[in-house]
C-alpha cells in the first residue's frame, strides 16, 4: 500500500502566498483578475461569426466594430485616418449642364440635407459597417430629395429579386412596427425609398463587410498585452522585506512581525538587527524589453491588415525618408480605391436625386454627367507630376516643331504626364488662339504634320 506524503510548500510558494495576503498583494490579484472585456473582440476569434460566403453574424460583427471604435484608440485612429484621406477638406459635385448643376448645389447644401457636413460621418460608418443605407424622402411639391443615413444594424434583412441579389426590392427593419422600405425604382413615382451601397462584398452576397472587422481580434490582443504590461509594471518597483530566523516559538515570530509592521524601515535609515536574523528583499523581476518584439509583431500584423505604414501606428520602424516614402505607395493605392468607391456612391446618390427632380422640373437633365471634385490622396503626386510635365515639355515641343506630332497628340502627351483627363474640343480651341501656325478664323485647325496645299501669298518663301 503506497503512502502519500504531503510535501510542505517551498519557500517561494510560501512567500508568494504570504505576499498575496497582504493589502498590496490583494490589490495586485484584483488588478490581474479584473475584467478585460474592452480589450477582447469576438472572444479573440472571429471565425465562428463567418459560417459561409453568403451571410455572417452581422449583429455581433457590427456591434464589435462600433465598440472597438468607441473604446479602443487604435481602432478609432484607423477609422479617422481613412476618413481624413478619403474626404479630406471636403468633396463637391458639379455638372456642365446648367440647370442640373444648379439643382445639385441646392440639393447638396439644403438645410435638411447638409450633405457636405455629413461626409465624414458617412465615411466612418462605411469603414465600421461596410454598408450604407440611405432613406430618401421626396417632397411631393418640389421634387427635392431629403437623405437620411440609416445604421446598418437597424436593417434585419434585404429582399431581392429571385436569383439576382443585385436587384434589391425591400429592406426589412428590425423594428417590427416599421413597414419594409422599398428600394428605389426609377419606373415608379415614390414618396420614399431606400438606397444601399456596400464595400468588401463577396460575389453572391447581399451584404458588404467592414474594413475594421478582420483587425479587431489582433487589436484586442495588442491592447490586452499593453494593459497587462501596464498593470504589472505598476508594481515592478514594489518590494517586501523577508526576515528569516530560527524562532523559539510562533508567538515570538508574530511579535517580531507586529513590531516591524508598526515601524517599517524607512529608505536611508540605519537598521540594526540581531545576527541571527537574515533580511532579504522580495521584488518582481519585470523587464520591459521582454514584450517589445511581441508588441511590434502584432502592430505589424494590424498595419498589414489596413495597409498602413508602420509609422502611422506610432511605430517608427525606420528613420530613413526613402523607406517611409516607399512604404506609402501601397497605402495610397488602397486609399484611392476606397475614395473611388465613396465618390461613386455620392455620384449615384446625386443622380437618383436628379432623376426624381426631373419629373417636376424638365430643365433638369437626369443623364447629365456629374463630376466629383475630391481631394488628392497625397501631395507627393503633385510634385512628381509637375516634375514629369517639366521634363516632357521640351521633348513634346521639339516633336511638334518637327511636325512629328500634331497639336492634339502633343496635348494628350502633356495631359498624360500630369494625370489629367484630356478634353479635345476645349483644348484645341485654346491651341488655335495661341498657336500662330493655325489659320486664323478656322473652326477646325489644320494638321501641322501635313504640308499646306495653298501657301499664303505673304509667306516669305513664296516671294
Amino acid at each position: 500500500m503506497a503512502i502519500k506524503v504531503r510535501q510542505r510548500p517551498g519557500f517561494v510558494a510560501r512567500a508568494v502566498k504570504w505576499v498575496l495576503n497582504t493589502p498590496v498583494g490583494r490589490e495586485v490579484a484584483a488588478e490581474l483578475a479584473g475584467p478585460a472585456d474592452d480589450d477582447v473582440f469576438f472572444g479573440g476569434n472571429a471565425s465562428p461569426f463567418y459560417p459561409d460566403r453568403y451571410d455572417y453574424d452581422r449583429d455581433t460583427v457590427l456591434s464589435e466594430c462600433l465598440r472597438a471604435w468607441r473604446v479602443n484608440p487604435i481602432a478609432r485612429n484607423i477609422v479617422r485616418i481613412i476618413t481624413a484621406f478619403v474626404v479630406g477638406k471636403g468633396i463637391t459635385l458639379s455638372s456642365k449642364h446648367k440647370a442640373t448643376h444648379k439643382f445639385l448645389q441646392d440639393w447638396w447644401n439644403h438645410r435638411l440635407n447638409n450633405i457636405g457636413g455629413q461626409l465624414r460621418d458617412w465615411m466612418d460608418e462605411m469603414t465600421r459597417a461596410g454598408n450604407m443605407f440611405f432613406l430618401c424622402s421626396v417632397d411631393p411639391y418640389t421634387g427635392m430629395t431629403y437623405v437620411r443615413a440609416v445604421a446598418a444594424d437597424a436593417i434585419r434583412d434585404i429582399q431581392t429579386a429571385e436569383g439576382d441579389v443585385m436587384q434589391e426590392a425591400y429592406f426589412i427593419p428590425k423594428d417590427h412596427q416599421i413597414p419594409p422600405w422599398p428600394a428605389y425604382n426609377p419606373q415608379e413615382e415614390q414618396t420614399h425609398f431606400m438606397l444601399h451601397y456596400s464595400v468588401n462584398r463577396p460575389v453572391g452576397a447581399k451584404w458588404g463587410e467592414p474594413d475594421l472587422a478582420p483587425m479587431l481580434p489582433w487589436i484586442g490582443r495588442l491592447s490586452s498585452l499593453l494593459e497587462d504590461r501596464a498593470r504589472l509594471n505598476r508594481f515592478r518597483n514594489a518590494f517586501l522585506f523577508v526576515v528569516s530566523k530560527i524562532w523559539k516559538s510562533e508567538a515570538e515570530k508574530k511579535a517580531r512581525q507586529k513590531e516591524l509592521l508598526a515601524n517599517p524601515p524607512a529608505p536611508g535609515s540605519v537598521l540594526v538587527k540581531d545576527e541571527a536574523e537574515t533580511w532579504e528583499v522580495l521584488s518582481p523581476k519585470l523587464d520591459s524589453y521582454d514584450a517589445q518584439q511581441d508588441i511590434l509583431a502584432i502592430k505589424k500584423f494590424v498595419a498589414a491588415g489596413v495597409v498602413f505604414p508602420l509609422h502611422w501606428l506610432a511605430e517608427p520602424e525606420s528613420s530613413t525618408r526613402t523607406t517611409a516614402e516607399a512604404a506609402g505607395t501601397p497605402t495610397f493605392r488602397t486609399m484611392e480605391q476606397v475614395q473611388l468607391a465613396f465618390v461613386s456612391m455620392l455620384i449615384d446618390l446625386a443622380r437618383v436625386a436628379s432623376e426624381v427632380r426631373s419629373r417636376f422640373d424638365k430643365k433638369v437633365k437626369p443623364t447629365a454627367e456629374i463630376v466629383a471634385q475630391k481631394p488628392d490622396i497625397t501631395e507627393r503626386d503633385n510634385g512628381s507630376l509637375a516634375l514629369a510635365a517639366n521634363r516632357v515639355w521640351p521633348v513634346v515641343m521639339d516633336l511638334f516643331d518637327r511636325k512629328m506630332v500634331n497639336a492634339e497628340e502633343a496635348l494628350k502627351l502633356i495631359y498624360r504626364m500630369i494625370a489629367e483627363p484630356f478634353e479635345p474640343v476645349m483644348n484645341l480651341l485654346e491651341a488655335i488662339r495661341i498657336d500662330p501656325r493655325y489659320k486664323k478664323g478656322d473652326a477646325t485647325p489644320a494638321d501641322p504634320s501635313e504640308p499646306e496645299s495653298n501657301p499664303r501669298p505673304e509667306d516669305p518663301k513664296e516671294e
